[in-house]
């Protein structure tokens, strides 16, 4: 395994906020700013859609994060330590999988996550040693160093802090929209999902659960400048590639959002907030 030096920025206190120019994306908690470049933003949405998949905690995302900004920056690396590629710099040599496979986020993703279900009480036990336990690094308290920052990213990536994660990007994104590749690689992180057409050009993903609404959400967003889409919409805020920089925004009222508020309320006007059903939420994109 191969220790990078992270270009992240990533910090064990406040930063002062992302610079707005270029590319990139970031992961505000309200007093904490993670910047990210869109590769890494990219990189950590899948961990979090894979753990999704396999009904894994944010615990596990959290390890999994602090593991992958060890050993690559949280970059899918082609080069390492011997033959250590990817993201979590795994070895084909060690029975990982082949260079090929492990430099899908995907692939390289699962098989972290496999192994790390395997080992006893991962939950509760620190991050350093549930991860060495994993990697088998030759300093494997190293990872100790982005506890925090990932225990943060992950609470962004998988739902749990709704609308903190957005991308900006330099140049038009959307001239060239590729939806239905969007959908198919979406799938491939989350694993089933119900994704659909909305008009032309536009999507849906049906999704049960707030917070898994939003990691799929977070993933379309890291994901827009490699598929050319230009909005987000999910509970009631949107993302727009070309105002990117400011975030998640309140989805202006309208007709068909007012008739859509109207229904929902009259559904559970008579419940108190706490027993009304989990129903299905859309992910819009576009």
């Amino acid at each position: 395994m191969v220790a990078v030096i992270v270009a992240l920025t990533l910090t064990k206190g406040r930063h002062h906020g992302p610079s707005f120019t270029g590319s990139g994306c970031v992961v505000r908690d309200g007093t904490v700013s993670i910047p990210l470049s869109t590769g890494q933003a990219a990189n950590a949405a899948t961990i979090a859609g894979v753990a999704a998949h396999r009904s894994m905690p944010a615990r596990a995302v959290t390890i999994a994060y602090a593991a992958a900004i060890q050993e690559s920056g949280l970059e899918n690396l082609p080069y390492g330590d011997r033959d250590s590629v990817g993201i979590f710099q795994q070895r084909p040599s060690q029975g990982w999988g082949s260079r090929q496979q492990l430099l899908d986020p995907v692939y390289a993703t699962s098989r972290f996550l496999e192994a790390l279900a395997r080992v006893p009480g991962y939950r509760h036990l620190p991050v350093y040693r549930a991860a060495q336990a994993v990697q088998h690094s030759a300093d494997g308290y190293a990872y100790s160093q982005y506890a925090g920052t990932s225990a943060a990213m992950a609470a962004g990536f998988t739902g749990q802090l709704p609308r903190s994660v957005w991308c900006w990007y330099s140049g038009k994104v959307g001239r060239h929209a590729r939806l239905a590749a969007a959908g198919r690689e979406l799938t491939r992180a989350f694993g089933p999902l119900a994704v659909g057409r909305l008009g032309d050009p536009a999507a849906q993903v049906r999704v049960h659960a707030l917070r898994s609404g939003w990691a799929v959400a977070c993933w379309l967003v890291t994901h827009a400048g490699r598929f050319g889409i230009r909005t987000v919409s999910y509970d009631g805020y949107q993302w727009l590639a070309a105002h990117g920089q400011r975030g998640w925004t309140p989805i202006p009222a309208g007709p068909a959002r007012s008739h859509a508020a109207r229904a929902g309320a009259g559904r559970s006007a008579n419940r108190p907030p706490a027993q009304r059903p989990v129903t299905r939420q859309l992910v819009t994109f576009g």
